[in-house]
C-alpha cells in the first residue's frame, strides 16, 4: 500500500516541546514555523532543523547536496524503494530517481521524500538519457560476472549509484547501461544482501570518500 503524500509525519519519541517562552521569545527568522514553535517538533529530523519549514530545510539542503544520484529500478513495486529513498537523504544525495512504475511504497522513507528530490523516469532508456545528458556516469551495484568489488572500484565525485530489485537485482538492460559494476564484497553463504542494505552501505563509501 502507497502512503499518501499528506500523511502526517511520524511521531518519534525525539524532539522538543513549544519554545520557551512563549511567542514574545520566537526567533525572529522567516526559517521558523510558527505552528511548530508554539507545538513543538517531534519530527525527524537533526535538532539544527528544529522548528524550521519544511521549505527552508529543503533549500539549506540544497545548498550543500552532495555530487552523487541514486537510482532505483522499480518494475515489482519493490519495498525496499523507501528505505534507500531514506538512506539517500541520511547522505544527502542529489536526487533520487525511479525508473519504472511511477508510483512506489513510501512507507519505509518516513516521509524523508519531502526534503530529497525524487525524479520519475519512464523506462532505463530515458533515464541514459538523462544521465547522458547531465555527464553523469551511472555506476551499476550488482553481484553479476564481471563486477569490481566496492573496495577496489572508482567511484566517480559526480555519478549515478544504480539499485536493482530485490531478488532479480538490475535488469540486463540497466547492466549494459551502466559504465562501471560494483559489487558488494560478502563473507558469509548467503548470494545477496537487502537491498536498501546495500544502497546505505555504498553510498557511506561514496561518502567516506568524497565528502
Amino acid at each position: 500500500m502507497t502512503a499518501p503524500d499528506d500523511a502526517p509525519e511520524p511521531t518519534l519519541p525525539v524532539g522538543v516541546g513549544p519554545w520557551p517562552g512563549g511567542p514574545a521569545a520566537w526567533p525572529d527568522d522567516p526559517r521558523y514555523d510558527p505552528e511548530l514553535l508554539a507545538q513543538g517538533d517531534a519530527r525527524n529530523v537533526v535538532d539544527a532543523y528544529r522548528y524550521w519549514t519544511m521549505d527552508a530545510i529543503v533549500a539549506d539542503l540544497d545548498q550543500r547536496r552532495h555530487g552523487f544520484h541514486v537510482a532505483i529500478e522499480n518494475w515489482q513495486h519493490d519495498m525496499n524503494i523507501g528505505s534507500i529513498v531514506r538512506s539517500a537523504n541520511a547522505f544527502l544525495a542529489a536526487e533520487v530517481h525511479i525508473v519504472g512504475r511511477r508510483r512506489w511504497n513510501r512507507r519505509g522513507a518516513m516521509v524523508t521524500d519531502r526534503y530529497q528530490h525524487v525524479r520519475h523516469h519512464e523506462s532505463v532508456a530515458a533515464f541514459t538519457e538523462w544521465a547522458d545528458a547531465a555527464s553523469l556516469p551511472v555506476i551499476a551495484i550488482d553481484n553479476v560476472d564481471g563486477s569490481v568489488p566496492l573496495d577496489r572500484a572508482d567511484l566517480p565525485e559526480r555519478c549515478v549509484l544504480l539499485f536493482g530489485q530485490e531478488g532479480p537485482g538490475l535488469s540486463p538492460e540497466a547492466v549494459a547501461a551502466a559504465s562501471a559494476v560494483i559489487e558488494i564484497t560478502q563473507y558469509g553463504s548467503t548470494r545477496s544482501i537487502n537491498a536498501s542494505a546495500a544502497g546505505a552501505v555504498v553510498m557511506y563509501e561514496w561518502c567516506r570518500r568524497w565528502a
